[in-house]
């Protein structure tokens, strides 16, 4: 039945994804990066078609069983719909302070050491092959 009315396909990734476009939402299965755990996110589809960013992610451990799983698919489709429905209006009176979310940036951070250490490999390797270009031209 699953089959009917959803499309499951492998990302890019190679997770798994289950779009149900006559609910228009969709949700993931990607390992975790840890040991015996399992990512799940969900999201919406948009109007073209196209997957909006996740709205919602949870790590479940293999070892849980099916329900739990599913309870946990169950749940994060339930957050990512309550999040499509339109904000209630505010109050006369008040006003909105900003429109768009504040994210913890990495304002006024430098370089990390793993980044100049690749950068430094780059143009290691780039003067590397620039000195070779140079004495196999003049041989």
């Amino acid at each position: 039945m699953l089959w009917r009315q959803h499309t499951v396909y492998r990302d890019r990734a190679g997770g798994v994804v289950i779009r149900g476009e006559h609910v228009q939402r969709w949700i993931s299965l990607d390992p975790s990066g840890r040991k015996d755990e399992i990512l799940l996110r969900a999201g919406r589809i948009l109007d073209g078609g196209t997957t909006a960013p996740a709205r919602s992610e949870t790590v479940v451990p293999l070892c849980a069983g099916t329900g739990e799983l599913a309870t946990a698919c169950r749940r994060l489709l339930a957050e990512t719909a309550t999040d499509a429905a339109p904000p209630a209006l505010a109050a006369p009176g008040r006003t909105k302070q900003s429109e768009t979310p504040k994210r913890p940036g990495r304002k006024g951070k430098r370089m990390s050491l793993a980044s100049w250490t690749i950068l430094a490999c780059v143009v290691g390797v780039v003067a590397l092959y620039a000195y070779n270009a140079a004495t196999t031209v003049t041989r």
